[in-house]
């Protein structure tokens, strides 16, 4: 059984998916995402953690793990029927050290990837947009602990990959974090509110 796990930071104007190169066959040298095999005894969140790992991601960067969907299609892997279990990783502060081995990529820009990996990313995204807002873990790991009206919003349609009400969005916000006295200003016009989490 495997691990593969979809690292995920806010950035780029919504949010981003860590690719790497695989180091080894199948697929050596094709962008996928960080996988593991998960090792006897070992829980599913530390092994996701070893697989950003493998991206170069250190555990002080992880902002949160947790699971998500299980892949059982028979022909996965080249090597034989495998389940994948995927896993989302929040993290804050990594940059790659090179960006053609590792990269940080835009929903709406991944490369081809090897084995199924389109596919769970295809798979985990409406996961992922329906689990914002509604699973306060994710949420807060995602944003760190304040966020922008305008960084909400850009999360929000990057997960979502459609444009947003953005009424709706602060009446959803309102339920669940703790709007800043003070305005933030993150862009050109009027200073947007900022969100904290309580």
């Amino acid at each position: 059984m495997s691990v593969d796990a979809v690292v995920l930071r806010t950035g780029g104007g919504g949010t981003q998916v860590l690719v790497h190169r695989r180091a080894a066959e199948p697929f050596a040298g094709e962008w996928a995402l960080p996988g593991v095999l998960l090792g006897a005894g070992e829980r599913i969140s530390d092994a996701a953690v070893r697989a950003a790992g493998k991206a170069g991601v250190a555990v002080d960067h992880v902002s949160g793990v947790g699971q998500l969907v299980v892949f059982d299609e028979p022909h996965r892997d080249p090597r034989g029927p495998t389940l994948s279990i995927s896993a989302w990783i929040t993290v804050a502060g990594f940059e790659p050290a090179d960006p053609d081995e590792v990269r940080w990529v835009s929903w709406d820009a991944v490369p081809p990837l090897a084995f199924d990996h389109e596919r769970i990313l295809a798979d985990v995204r409406p996961v992922l947009a329906d689990k914002l807002w509604r699973d306060l873990t994710f949420s807060r790991a995602l944003t760190g602990p304040g966020f922008s009206v305008r960084t909400a919003l850009e999360i929000t349609q990057s997960l979502a990959g459609a444009a947003v009400d953005r009424g709706n969005l602060n009446r959803t916000l309102k339920r669940i974090a703790v709007r800043s006295e003070e305005p933030v200003a993150d862009g050109v016009g009027r200073p947007g509110a900022y969100w904290r989490w309580e």
